[in-house]
């Protein structure tokens, strides 16, 4: 139990644990006055991009080429760390939502959550852990700012803001949850 207390440490978990509860926290009373309407997937999507962008200061550790010459497979543990990391801020969402006014269904956090941290994942394993934040930061600020999504292109784009169960929401996430952990989980963050 030692060393995971170690790792934890090492990969910065109680801060980005932090700051995924103070993300949720800030939005506890945006959501309780209702101004984004009901089935509005911005505020809920904000808070799961939060949640996953604060998440990724834990996948780079302290030292890169410590972690490359280290005696234990990497693999599991890296994507453990992923899908952990997705619950945890999925999870905190709907606690948050549960005190509150109801932001979004199951189905579209665990969609989005899984996609982002995909996409956080990815992020470390091209840019290193340091800079994992910018895949879904870009991704995010591209949703926003986009015409709503009339075209299969256009609403593969935009997955994070089409409502659950949409066929290219769904997808999306799910390529880039896959397809992301196992980057990173293999790879690992580049240096």
């Amino acid at each position: 139990m030692r060393w995971l207390s170690l790792y934890a440490r090492s990969r910065q978990v109680p801060a980005s644990l932090a700051a995924v509860l103070i993300s949720a926290v800030v939005v506890w009373p945006l959501a309780r006055d209702g101004s984004g309407g009901p089935g509005d997937p911005r505020l809920p999507v904000l808070v799961l991009a939060t949640g996953a962008m604060a998440a990724s200061i834990g996948l780079g550790g302290q030292d890169l080429a410590l972690d490359r010459t280290a005696a234990i497979r990497w693999v599991p543990r890296r994507a453990a760390h992923v899908l952990l990391c997705g619950v945890v801020v999925g999870t905190l969402l709907l606690t948050v939502q549960s005190m509150g006014e109801n932001l979004a269904t199951t189905a579209f956090v665990v969609r989005d959550s899984a996609g982002l941290m995909g996409l956080v994942a990815l992020g470390a394993a091209l840019a290193g852990g340091r800079y994992a934040w910018t895949l879904p930061f870009a991704w995010l600020s591209f949703s926003f700012l986009a015409p709503p999504p009339t075209s299969a292109p256009m609403r593969v784009v935009g997955w994070m803001l089409l409502p659950p169960g949409t066929a290219e929401g769904t997808w999306t996430a799910l390529v880039l949850a896959v397809a992301g952990t196992a980057a990173y989980a293999v790879a690992g963050p580049r240096r």
